[in-house]
């Protein structure tokens, strides 16, 4: 009766005994819809949902960047995009400008370049005129002297016509015999003068101006062409650091002489030590590169090009120019000029009778192209490029490494004089 009255006590009917079991459930589900018994984490804002703990900065920067922004925010950015327009419309009439600067520098350019040629047109007309001139006052000299011999002659011709004359009326009218021998005596035979022979036109001046011409005229090829070159020379300086001991550098760094002298100075590990070499200090990387070597003052040497790899240490062939696949040259010794490249070699058919002055380099990094100049006569000695290996045994499309200039004194022959001085040049 007891547990009858409390199961009444608060006005409620008494409910079965499985109802009884799933009663604390829906009294839980019933605290959390009411709220009672739990408060907010975070009390200070009860309107939004409740975080159990602080916002990490990622999520913060995350909810920041998708939250509708506010009104100032937009006019701000708003005052930002217009000072950028500005400033982009400037810049654009900037570069707008400096393409027009662009086409006005060319064309004072080329109005500078024309002037240029027309003045070397203008001396080689002058000088045209002035040839032409020399040789009409050559041919009126001689024929001046061809005139008065010839007038002397029309006169010998009129007197002997005359004489003729005289003697045929002397017999047609039977005259006395000393009135024919005082006329036979009027005219005596003339001969010819031995200097008539030396009156014509001065051949031998002639061929000498033929010559002249045809020299300046390779002249100016050769320089026109040079000068296409040194539009893409460059100043070479050695490093010193490369040097072997027995190579003295210049002051300017551009000339290297051999000394039999025996060195007094520790090596450098980029030194070569047995080979007389040097390499030039700046590389080769891209575009076009040309540069001049004069070797006048040197009776046996090599010039040509060289990967930062070339062996230093010891005298084989992994340290010679030429001798490897590492390096490129043009070889001068005992006279006979080579070509030389992973230790093979050709004769320079390009060589004249007399060794080249100047040996020209162009380097076209990009294209794998290497060709080798006798620089005075522009004449070339060798040509290295993808299309022209099966004799070196080089097939490249291009340089793996960068390239550097490189020299090499060589031993002389016994007749000659000992290797003395090189030096790098590019201009004119």
């Amino acid at each position: 009766m007891a547990e009858k009255q409390s199961s009444v006590s608060d006005g409620q009917p008494a409910q079965p005994v499985q109802n009884e079991l799933s009663a604390p459930s829906a009294g839980l589900s019933s605290l959390l819809q009411d709220g009672v018994g739990f408060t907010p984490l975070d009390s200070s804002s009860s309107d939004g949902p409740v975080q159990p703990f602080p916002r990490s900065p990622k999520l913060q920067r995350k909810a920041a960047k998708y939250a509708q922004p506010s009104q100032e925010l937009l006019a701000q950015r708003l005052e930002e995009l217009k000072a950028e327009r500005v400033k982009t419309d400037a810049h654009i009439q900037s570069l707008k400008k400096r393409k027009g600067d662009l086409s006005r520098t060319t064309e004072v350019m080329k109005h500078q370049v024309q002037d240029h040629f027309e003045n070397m047109l203008c001396v080689l007309k002058q000088d045209e005129l002035a040839v032409l001139d020399s040789l009409d006052m050559d041919l009126k000299r001689t024929r001046t002297r061809l005139d008065q011999i010839l007038k002397n002659w029309v006169n010998h011709q009129e007197q002997v016509t005359k004489s003729i004359s005289i003697i045929l009326d002397v017999l047609n009218k039977t005259s006395t015999a000393k009135e024919d021998k005082g006329q036979s005596e009027l005219v005596s035979p003339k001969k010819p003068d031995a200097s008539e022979r030396d009156i014509k036109l001065n051949d031998k001046r002639f061929e000498k101006l033929l010559k002249t011409l045809s020299s300046i005229s390779k002249n100016l090829k050769a320089q026109l062409q040079r000068k296409t070159l040194l539009l893409d020379s460059w100043p070479t300086v050695i490093d010193r650091q490369t040097c072997h001991s027995q190579i003295t550098v210049t002051s300017e760094g551009q000339g290297a002489a051999f000394s039999t002298a025996l060195p007094t100075v520790p090596e450098h590990p980029l030194q070569f030590d047995k080979v007389f070499c040097a390499l030039g200090s700046s590389p080769i990387t891209e575009g076009l590169r040309y540069w001049e070597v004069d070797v006048r003052c040197c009776s046996a040497w090599a010039v040509g090009v060289a990967y930062g790899s070339l062996q230093r240490k010891g005298q084989d062939k992994s340290a010679k120019l030429g001798r490897n696949r590492n390096s490129w040259c043009m070889e001068l010794k005992k006279g006979n000029l080579f070509a030389w490249h992973n230790d093979r070699h050709v004769v320079c058919q390009g060589a004249g009778r007399s060794p080249p002055g100047k040996v020209g380099v162009w380097v076209n990094y990009d294209k794998g192209q290497l060709m080798f100049y006798d620089a005075d006569r522009m004449v070339v000695l060798q040509r290295f490029s993808a299309a022209l290996t099966p004799v070196f045994d080089r097939a490249h499309h291009q340089f793996t490494e960068p390239l550097y200039p490189a020299v090499r004194f060589l031993k002389a022959a016994e007749n000659q004089s000992c290797p003395n001085h090189l030096e790098f040049c590019y201009s004119i």
